[in-house]
């Protein structure tokens, strides 16, 4: 059973690198080979700019811990509305309304099991695949130009200060940047507990909904799943580091993340030798190579809704 408390102390010690440069501009031209998320390294230079962070992150997982075994979760819809902040320099960046319905459409039917390829999970996990049965709907769209090449993984987008869209009302919507980050990073989100000036998801406009043959193997609308997932308090399937913790009891230990599309099965060398779940939305796969949650994944982001949660204001 993959289920482990951190502490504020090994949070710290595990989360102890910081990386918030701003990338060049040289490298958005470059082809991404592999998926980039900086979620963790977010969550890192976070944690070592304000150490009070590991408190709360680890009070969210005893909190997620008591749900779980309570059983008291959210038992009514979950429906979140959604702010897009754009950030465009060139007309490609301003991405029009419709390619940001699409992203919505993504998250409505990955997050319900209405995703095409749902069914096809192989018979040693349909038992534990999940219909999360969160939905979202698009509530605003704010644009604003600039001059900025990229935007890097400092929040810098999120700062008026800095030449970005602050978040709106982000206690009770998701808010979601579009924007060019650079540095082969796709997208990135940060986890409950952290600040709500800075609270939200940000993806990359190549790979924002839809976005068409030439943002492949990106071009599904998963990137925004993947970090969304992030939003609700899940980790990396394969725990960031080699055989890690996802904190799910459900999901097999991966050796490390999975890239483009593997094939199946897929053995961990790690204790047990399980099959991975590379289709997990949580690993590193392709947009086509991803199309499941577990029931462990929705229990743990159920959790995060229910009164006193660290969402709870988007529950009923």
């Amino acid at each position: 059973m993959k289920k482990v408390l951190i502490t504020a102390f090994t949070a710290l010690v595990l989360f102890s690198c910081q990386n918030d440069q701003t990338e060049s501009a040289d490298s958005n031209v470059s082809a991404i080979a592999h998926r980039g998320c900086a979620t963790q390294e977010v969550l890192e230079a976070q944690l070592k700019a304000d150490p009070t962070l590991a408190i709360r992150m680890n009070e969210i997982e005893a909190f997620t811990d008591k749900a779980l075994l309570t059983g008291k979760l959210v038992n009514g819809k979950v429906q979140i509305p959604v702010v897009v902040n754009v950030l465009y320099r060139t007309t490609a960046e301003n991405i029009s309304d419709a390619q940001i319905q699409t992203q919505i459409d993504v998250l409505n039917k990955d997050f319900n099991a209405l995703n095409s390829d749902y069914n096809s999970v192989p018979a040693l996990f349909a038992g534990v695949k999940a219909n999360v049965g969160i939905s979202f709907v698009l509530d605003q769209v704010i644009r604003k130009s600039t001059t900025k090449t990229s935007w890097g993984t400092n929040d810098a987008v999120k700062k008026v200060a800095q030449g970005g869209l602050a978040p709106t009302s982000p206690t009770t919507k998701l808010n979601l940047w579009s924007c060019t980050i650079g540095g082969g990073i796709l997208g990135y989100a940060q986890f409950p507990g952290g600040a709500s000036a800075t609270d939200g998801v940000v993806v990359d406009s190549k790979y924002f909904g839809l976005s068409g043959s030439s943002a492949a193997p990106y071009n599904l609308g998963r990137t925004a799943t993947h970090e969304v997932g992030h939003w609700m308090n899940l980790r990396h399937i394969w725990g960031d580091a080699t055989c890690g913790s996802d904190l799910v009891s459900d999901t097999p230990t991966h050796n490390t993340a999975n890239y483009g599309v593997p094939a199946y099965p897929h053995y961990s060398t790690c204790s047990g030798t399980p099959v991975e779940m590379t289709m997990n939305y949580m690993d590193y796969v392709d947009d086509n190579a991803m199309y499941m949650f577990s029931n462990g994944q929705k229990s743990r982001m159920a959790a995060i809704f229910v009164t006193g949660g660290a969402r709870a204001a988007f529950g009923i």
